[in-house]
């Protein structure tokens, strides 16, 4: 009886340590050089965190503690790999990638985004990937262009 309950740990151990790789992006990894900067700091926490892991004794807690941090180390590890920094864009004339473009939509307030990368997109914090269909709708429009975005119009007010 013992011997099945080990094993049947041993294989819940297992599974919650077998995490799969987060999703990779086929779109080229562009990047800021502070989306660059964060994805190096995101995986030197990750490699902290599973060498913090290291530290605990229990095998199966060590294993469940160190799957998460393993992932991430493999996600960014890979992504900081493949990064494609872009300088920001030295005119203002038109929009693209780093832009930050201030347009309105319909009888919405103006709003602001920073056009970034994929890993250091945030919404929230007025920033969008270049690959989001708003981003794509707007690279390389120019001041007063208005242009459809999921059947709502966008003016570009503002491009720096």
């Amino acid at each position: 009886m013992s011997v099945a309950f080990t094993k049947e740990e041993s294989s819940e151990t297992a599974a919650e340590t077998l995490l799969p790789d987060r999703p990779v992006s086929a779109h080229p990894n562009l990047v800021t050089l502070s989306g660059l900067k964060q994805m190096q700091a995101q995986l030197d926490e990750a490699r902290a965190a599973f060498e913090a892991a290291n530290t605990i004794e229990d095998v199966n807690e060590r294993r469940r503690q160190q799957a998460g941090p393993l992932r991430d180390a493999r996600y960014f590890t890979e992504r900081v790999r493949s990064a494609q920094m872009l300088p920001d864009p030295e005119s203002h004339d038109v929009i693209a990638f780093g832009s930050t473009v201030t347009y309105t939509r319909d009888d919405h307030p103006a709003q602001s985004y920073r056009i970034v990368g994929e890993d250091e997109a945030d919404p929230k914090n007025g920033t969008i990937s270049f690959a989001s269909p708003v981003a794509r709708a707007l690279m390389g429009k120019a001041v007063g262009d208005v242009v459809e975005v999921n059947e709502q119009d966008l003016e570009v007010i503002s491009i720096s």
